[in-house]
């Protein structure tokens, strides 16, 4: 069976190209991994570097309360917030050790604070915290949820699930197999000279 050096220099130049568009498709999420992956080896210092300063609960203790909160001007504080979706679920809860109510919604979780009627947005990712008169106070980035998603989904958004990370990681098996070949496939014709001993 002979060696054909046509064939085998148009196989070489396919390779070449999708070798070079895998690597252009997957290079962000390259950096994503990589940098999530670092993350989670070395979390503590990572988040000291990046968590801004704490707010004090203590300081809610300064607000004049004007009225008592209830669960039904606790809802209107729920109401306001992402306004088009409706409640899904009402619980009273001890929050921060202060009890409160807590209304889920589509897009998050408010949680009204009953003795001063502070409230906090919760996001998956993200929480912040607001005055009863709805002054932001405070705003937080849970990082550690938010680079654990990034490494586990490829991305923030909860549409596609996984489909992202899992295509990417096929991506990166062909990509790796791909580069496999072009290294080898110009060394298997001198071997394959070598082993006939034609020039």
């Amino acid at each position: 069976m002979a060696f054909n050096l046509g064939t085998a220099g148009q196989t070489l130049r396919l390779l070449r190209t999708v070798h070079t568009w895998l690597g252009a498709f997957i290079f962000p999420w390259i950096i994503v991994i990589g940098a999530t992956g670092f993350y989670l080896n070395h979390a503590p210092p990572i988040l000291s570097l990046l968590e801004g300063p704490k707010y004090a609960k203590s300081r809610f203790d300064e607000w004049k309360v004007v009225s008592p909160v209830t669960q039904d001007t606790a809802r209107a504080v729920a109401m306001a917030v992402w306004p088009d979706e409706p409640v899904q679920k009402v619980a009273e809860t001890v929050y921060h050790d202060r009890p409160s109510f807590e209304f889920t919604k589509a897009s998050g979780t408010v949680i009204v604070t009953r003795p001063t009627g502070h409230y906090f947005v919760k996001t998956t990712n993200t929480r912040r915290t607001f005055a009863p008169d709805g002054t932001l106070l405070h705003s937080k980035i849970y990082w550690g949820a938010t680079f654990k998603r990034l490494h586990r989904d490829g991305w923030l958004g909860g549409g596609l699930g996984t489909w992202l990370a899992d295509i990417t990681s096929l991506a990166m098996v062909l990509f790796g197999i791909t580069g496999a070949v072009l290294w080898w496939l110009p060394r298997s014709r001198r071997v394959w000279r070598a082993v006939t001993g034609r020039k």
